[in-house]
């Protein structure tokens, strides 16, 4: 067995934990899920269990066959019990994405499922292309204007790209507001969540929001024009959110 491509990397300290646990108890009582692909079986969510025990040298593995090789996509929506964070949860649906992209899939809405929000695709393909970028400070705003594309994955995957780049375009505008604020002794742990507030005008609109495409580009030019001059201590007071790099 092989891990499945979508999944995120290894976390070492969890592969030790599993292999103490293991060698001391002798027992494995956690089969894995497993799916058939063309260069043998993969495990969609088993990856960590399956290194333990090759560090083990196990000779054999109990694990769960499921014949249809799509429940290796549907991991995310099944795993009830692992809270992902924000980033591993966008990359995994990043890495499904563009997985899928090269087949027949459908459009974007056909794999709501999989995907579970427009907003994670959008986050997926930025962290892929920018591993520290502070998706929970964009997470919220993403979530009002952000929506399916409706076209095939494969039509698909360059407007998700690009929608990913302007996400980007918008992290560096606020970063280097953020820099600019620290430069006049400003600090606060949610300095990047103040600015995204700031030039956020989502809270003074009514009726009908923007859509997401234009809404990056406009707050990208308010944080590049943000005068930090007029930012006060007193102004971040009531400032929180997520930490600014989760």
């Amino acid at each position: 067995g092989a891990p499945q491509p979508v999944q995120g990397g290894l976390k070492g300290a969890a592969v030790k934990k599993l292999v103490r646990a293991m060698d001391k108890t002798r027992r494995f009582l956690d089969p894995l899920i497993l799916v058939r692909g063309e260069d043998g079986y993969f495990t969609p969510n088993g990856n960590h269990r399956l290194s333990a025990l090759r560090e083990l040298e196990a000779r054999s593995v109990v694990g769960l066959l499921v014949p249809e090789f799509s429940v290796a996509y549907q991991i995310l929506a099944l795993n009830i019990e692992k809270a992902h964070s924000l980033r591993e949860r966008a990359l995994e649906v990043q890495r499904m994405y563009r997985e899928l992209a090269h087949g027949d899939a459908g459009k974007e809405s056909a794999l709501e499922l999989e995907f579970e929000e427009p907003a994670l695709v959008t986050l997926g393909f930025a962290y892929a292309e920018r591993p520290r970028l502070a998706g929970g400070a964009y997470h919220p705003v993403l979530r009002k204007v952000d929506t399916w594309i409706d076209e095939p994955l494969a039509r698909a995957t360059p407007v998700r790209a690009r929608r990913a780049e302007l996400l980007i375009e918008l992290d560096t505008a606020v970063s280097d507001t953020v820099e600019a604020l620290k430069a006049r002794g400003l600090k606060s742990p949610y300095l990047k969540n103040f600015v995204v507030a700031r030039v956020n005008p989502l809270r003074f609109m009514k009726g009908e929001l923007p859509g997401c495409d234009e809404l990056l580009q406009t707050m990208t030019r308010k944080a590049r024009s943000l005068n930090v001059e007029r930012i006060s201590p007193a102004d971040l007071a009531s400032v929180g959110g997520a930490p600014e790099e989760e």
